[in-house]
């Protein structure tokens, strides 16, 4: 399934962000990217600037959030460290 393939580029680490999602272990968290999404911002805008996310990874955020509102089992979700 696509979305699960989406999914492994989340993880959650203790030691970043309070363990908050984020984006395959950058210090790039979902939460932000969902916020500069709610608030307008285009995908380009947000690629430009952050170069070290791709297209995929603001997908992935939008799955991330489909499943946490859908009740989805998100324990695919590496957790690292």
């Amino acid at each position: 399934m696509y979305q699960d393939h989406l999914l492994q580029r989340i993880t959650t680490r203790p030691d970043v962000f309070g363990g908050k999602p984020i984006i395959r272990d950058l210090r790039i968290s979902v939460e932000l990217v969902l916020s500069l999404l709610a608030q307008g911002e285009s995908y380009a805008s947000i690629l430009d600037d952050y170069p070290g996310l791709d297209q995929a990874d603001i997908n992935a955020c939008l799955a991330y959030a489909h499943a946490v509102v859908a009740h989805d089992r998100i324990d695919r979700i590496a957790v690292a460290g």
